[in-house]
């Protein structure tokens, strides 16, 4: 089964090198869908995600429908990707 890996951006210099980041990290089974929260999206989903995630700052991070827990209170790095499951066969 796909890793869902959610990432949540508006294009800015604090998302870019998380969305980066991730993509760098992401492997075969993971399926990525980025979120660009400024753009959004032709049916709204990037909204609805964003409610139903109650955002209130980006860049964030959602693996299998949950949130990291690193967006909370710290950065989110590399080893808290790799620590989620990013890239992990």
């Amino acid at each position: 089964m796909k890793r869902q890996v959610e990432v949540f951006t508006a294009g800015c210099p604090l998302c870019d090198p998380v969305v980066k980041m991730v993509k760098e990290l992401a492997c075969g089974n993971c399926d990525v869908q980025i979120y660009d929260l400024v753009k959004q999206c032709d049916d709204k989903t990037c909204i609805a995600k964003m409610k139903e995630y109650n955002l209130k700052k980006i860049p964030a991070v959602a693996i299998n429908g949950k949130l990291l827990d690193c967006y909370k209170d710290s950065a989110i790095t590399k080893e808290k990707l790799i620590e989620a499951g990013i890239g992990q066969a």
